[in-house]
């Protein structure tokens, strides 16, 4: 009896290492490379160019996938779930956030975490669910997640995942650019983790010039800030090349990392400092450019629970880095109480000097 259930022991632990090595091995076969620069449809595009008299708004929104509302946690920060609640309420998301780029009616939108076709958002196709209710953009999408499974956790696992950078614009964008950002995770969490990237797009301006207006979305989960800061320098050489040249600077997104001046106990919680939450240097920030958010707005709660008012940590890490030729009007936060999203958007009105 004893040898039998050790033969069967030895099978069982055989036959995992064998699945974990035919996992791998295919992940690593069907792993995402894209190239640094990878030029993006335009799609609809527009033939309105801006104007050095124009008032323009850009909001910044990371919508979750449309699933993490306030009564989702999230496994990667200490919580359970890897999806959201049900296709249902998925949808129900899915139509607030768009509820609400509709009344906000900015120029430009720079969208992150939009699913095209993911296990965790049941499958919505959630770029064309927003394009078909803003034909009057052009659009462009970048890909900064594909993985076609993600086997954690156990029970319930993340799956399967292609999601990316949706932008949107009511003026000419004459191209627009995905460009990888440096500094990976290490080789097996890097084959189911994001490829972050940021979307340039070029648009034409009636006197001669280009606004260089970028949708980024960086890296969350390393300790110490590590590649956030590789990503940052590579981001602060860009923006001063660009602006070197003549042209209007603006990046927006999702930074994952604190607003420089912005402190998140500024907001009433009772959790403790997360520890993926780094400040950006200061050393990083470019000449000539400055930070515009809405510090009296949090931009972002932590999920390591569901929302609750007042328990949460909630910080400002979704904003703007603009160049000294544009001036900034305003910066603000809508405040939606992480409903639908653990984020909330960010508008900036500016005009082009």
């Amino acid at each position: 009896m004893g040898k039998k259930i050790l033969k069967i022991t030895i099978g069982i632990f055989a036959a995992i290492i064998i699945i974990a090595a035919v996992y791998v091995g295919f992940m690593i076969v069907t792993d995402y490379k894209p190239e640094e620069k990878v030029s993006l449809e335009v799609e609809n595009n527009k033939t309105k160019t801006l104007n050095t008299k124009d008032e323009i708004e850009i909001t910044t929104f990371n919508i979750g996938y449309g699933t993490m509302d306030e009564n989702v946690d999230f496994f990667m920060d200490g919580g359970k779930m890897s999806r959201g609640l049900s296709k249902e309420k998925t949808l129900e998301n899915m139509n607030a956030i768009i509820n609400t780029l509709k009344d906000l009616n900015s120029d430009l939108m720079f969208l992150q975490e939009v699913d095209v076709k993911a296990t965790r958002s049941y499958k919505i196709n959630e770029v064309e669910m927003i394009k078909d209710e803003f034909k009057d953009y052009s659009s462009n999408f970048a890909i900064n997640y594909k993985v076609p499974w993600v086997p954690i956790p156990i029970s319930k696992p993340h799956g399967n995942v292609l999601a990316g950078l949706l932008t949107l614009s009511k003026y000419d964008i004459a191209s627009s650019t995905r460009y990888d950002l440096p500094g990976k995770s290490s080789f097996f969490v890097q084959l189911g983790d994001l490829d972050r990237c940021m979307t340039v797009n070029r648009m034409p301006v009636n006197n001669g010039k280009e606004l260089v207006a970028i949708n980024a979305h960086l890296s969350a989960y390393d300790k110490g800030g590590t590649v956030r800061k590789v990503q940052l320098g590579y981001i602060k050489a860009f923006l001063e090349a660009e602006y070197a040249k003549g042209n209007y600077v603006i990046i927006g997104g999702d930074w994952n990392q604190q607003m420089p001046g912005s402190n998140a106990f500024d907001f009433p919680t009772t959790e403790k400092w997360p520890d993926w939450l780094q400040d950006v240097p200061e050393e990083l920030t470019p000449e000539n450019f400055t930070w515009a958010y809405d510090k009296t707005v949090p931009s972002d709660r932590t999920v390591a629970t569901p929302y609750t008012p007042g328990e949460n940590l909630l910080s400002v890490i979704d904003g703007f880095l603009v160049s000294d030729n544009i001036e900034v009007i305003s910066t603000v936060g809508t405040d939606l109480q992480f409903k639908n999203s653990d984020h909330n958007p960010v508008t900036i009105t500016f005009k082009l000097k």
